[in-house]
């Protein structure tokens, strides 16, 4: 179980950067190698795409991840991280225009990227902490 809340978390971070590098790198990519522009890569079908990968990813690692270290300010974290990117696919560029939509889904990608990365360290302090088992401790 350890094993796979590690790996979700990874999997979400990874998928959050992937997420604001396509947002942010796309266009300079299409103007270095113009022959990308033939693939399938629309915006607002990527981002679809994204948070549906995201969206079950983050909340199995982030409950796991808050279940062991009680913090729900690193829950709550990632949950605003998914309403910003679950937004910026609803409301898209046609509503939030261009730099609106951008921002959205860099600051949701970001929140999501930090909450997984606090969860990731939180847990794994918890797996490595020296403290003594409550049965053991003499002082109780």
């Amino acid at each position: 179980m350890k094993l796979l809340q590690i790996s979700t978390d990874k999997l979400a971070i990874s998928l959050s950067m992937l997420c604001v590098l396509h947002c942010l790198a796309f266009p300079l990519i299409l103007v270095l190698v113009p022959s990308i522009a033939a693939l399938p890569l629309e915006q607002e079908t990527f981002h679809l795409w994204m948070v549906v990968a995201v969206i079950p990813t983050s909340i199995y690692a982030l409950t796991l991840g808050c279940k062991k270290h009680k913090k729900l300010s690193v829950l709550s974290g990632g949950l605003i991280g998914l309403a910003g990117l679950i937004a910026a696919v609803l409301f898209g560029e046609s509503q939030l225009g261009e730099a609106g939509e951008k921002l959205l889904t860099v600051a949701g990608a970001t929140l999501i990227a930090l909450a997984h990365y606090k969860n990731f360290q939180l847990c794994h302090h918890l797996s490595q902490c020296p403290c003594p088992d409550s049965k053991g401790d003499s002082r109780l």
